[in-house]
């Protein structure tokens, strides 16, 4: 009776090893998600259930790490979610190519001087994650990615005429309703 006890247990853990290979790792969930606002801006949206702290760090495709979070304090922000980061639009500059976008969340206050020099000293690797870092508390590392696009060029410092419209002769000729020269200091 021992026998067959013995060989009824081995086929049920056998049974339930097979079961456990079949089983699908669970779904990777997104903590934040990348929206793009122009061609080459994007905001940094945090989802529900996130730590309270956050910065961001992108690396281009050729190398170029940059600081986006960067206060006075040179510590992570807070970060509220289903909010954009900071309340801003981040600009990547094209020639740069696509980059990795490094969101580091964390339940305290931490300084970005450290992360920067980790991510740094990590830049040759293809995946960085929470384990790689040595960092007080909780931290989470989610890593999205970003492609900018030229666009337009932007129109910064022209002058605006009668009716809202812009004038694209840099504000040499008369203004048709008011035959005024309206004059630009000119840029240093």
């Amino acid at each position: 009776m021992t026998r067959w006890t013995g060989l009824l247990t081995v086929m049920a853990l056998g049974a339930g090893f097979v079961g456990c290979d079949n089983a699908k790792p669970p779904a990777k969930v997104a903590r934040a998600q990348v929206k793009r606002t122009g061609p080459a801006t994007m905001e940094i949206i945090p989802v529900e259930g996130q730590l309270p702290y956050c910065m961001l760090f992108t690396m281009s495709e050729k190398g170029v790490i940059r600081q986006l979070t960067l206060t006075r304090e040179n510590r992570s922000i807070r970060c509220d979610p289903n909010r954009p980061v900071a309340n801003t639009s981040f600009r990547v500059p094209v020639q740069e190519g696509k980059v990795r976008v490094y969101i580091f969340f964390s339940d305290e206050r931490v300084p970005a001087g450290s992360v920067a020099q980790q991510l740094y000293d990590l830049r040759d690797r293809e995946r960085v994650t929470a384990m790689d870092l040595r960092l007080p508390g909780r931290i989470f590392v989610e890593t999205l990615e970003f492609t900018p696009e030229t666009g337009e060029p932007e129109a910064t410092g022209v002058v605006v005429g009668a009716g809202g419209v812009v004038t694209s002769d840099g504000g040499t000729a008369l203004d048709a309703g008011t035959n005024t020269l309206t004059v630009q200091p000119l840029a240093n």
